[in-house]
């Protein structure tokens, strides 16, 4: 059984950790509440902006343009995009994880074929795991800790580069969705070349494509101007879900941690109590026991 020493510095340690997951917690919430603002304001944007492509698109002959053109190659680049820090629950790990199973899945000929696949990572912990495995194609560590639309257009030009260059034919991100506090899910999107299914549309394209609209300049034109700003849009969109699903998971995680460590000490404070009741008794057993000594000593 631990000593009473033991336990007062065990509680100890406890309560200096619970102010601190108690910190995190709050400087985490002040931190979701602008990334979810963010996001809630760029998602209509690229909404609208995804379908006035496509309208745009479902006019024009696809292999017109090199980033609509679906090439024969089997050549992949993997935009893995994580935390800048631990702390967050399995908001990386489940990263990690996906990111692994599409590349032994989905990119088992490219493993085969040295430089067939090519990994970019965004944010440090993705860095310093794939880091160690691959030669990284680019990496952008620190990016969410002064997160700006100029990184989007940064990882967006080194993949356009690469994909006009021939280095690969398809361009995959894989990053965390920010679907409430309590909840992040991993999704795995085409970024190049842009994808025909998304293109040619289901619901919303055939309510568009009912209206016939004279667009000024040509919608080439158009489609060549509007390409880049659509790209680059789709990946700040990504950076800001995955910027707002990181801190809901270090939130949660840290409140979690808060409340585990509240019943932890409650557990510590009664072992302690009783230890110091036993300790007590066994005191008072020990003086009644010398004075009725020394009475029949006496």
């Amino acid at each position: 059984m631990a000593t009473l020493r033991e336990i007062r510095h065990r509680i100890s340690g406890i309560k200096s950790t619970q102010k601190i997951t108690k910190a995190m917690k709050m400087v985490a919430a002040a931190k979701l509440r602008r990334a979810q603002e963010s996001i809630i304001a760029a998602r209509p944007y690229a909404k609208e902006m995804d379908l006035l492509l496509r309208h745009l698109v479902a006019k024009l002959d696809p292999t017109l343009h090199p980033l609509l053109q679906i090439r024969e190659g089997h050549r992949v680049a993997v935009v893995v995009v994580a935390g800048e820090r631990g702390l967050c629950g399995a908001f990386n790990g489940n990263i990690m994880k996906a990111a692994n199973e599409y590349i032994k899945k989905e990119c088992a000929i490219q493993l085969k074929e040295p430089g067939a696949l090519q990994i970019m990572t965004a944010g440090r912990k993705a860095q310093d795991s794939f880091g160690k495995r691959y030669d990284l194609l680019a990496k952008f560590p620190g990016i969410f800790n002064n997160l700006h639309f100029g990184y989007a257009r940064e990882i967006v030009q080194e993949l356009t580069r690469g994909y006009l260059q021939g280095k690969f034919d398809k361009v995959v991100v894989v990053y965390n969705e920010f679907k409430s506090v309590i909840q992040q899910q991993v999704k795995i999107e085409q970024l190049l070349p842009i994808p025909p299914e998304d293109l040619q549309g289901k619901k919303d394209l055939r309510t568009l494509s009912q209206v016939d609209y004279i667009y000024e300049p040509s919608c080439m034109e158009i489609v060549n101007n509007l390409i880049p700003k659509h790209l680059n849009f789709q990946m700040w969109r990504v950076l800001l879900e995955s910027a707002a699903a990181e801190q809901g998971a270090r939130m949660t995680a840290m409140n979690n941690a808060t409340e585990n460590a509240t019943e932890l000490l409650d557990q510590l404070t009664l072992s302690y109590n009783k230890a110091r009741q036993a300790g007590i008794t066994t005191e008072l057993t020990e003086i009644v026991s010398g004075a009725e000594t020394l009475k029949k000593a006496g």
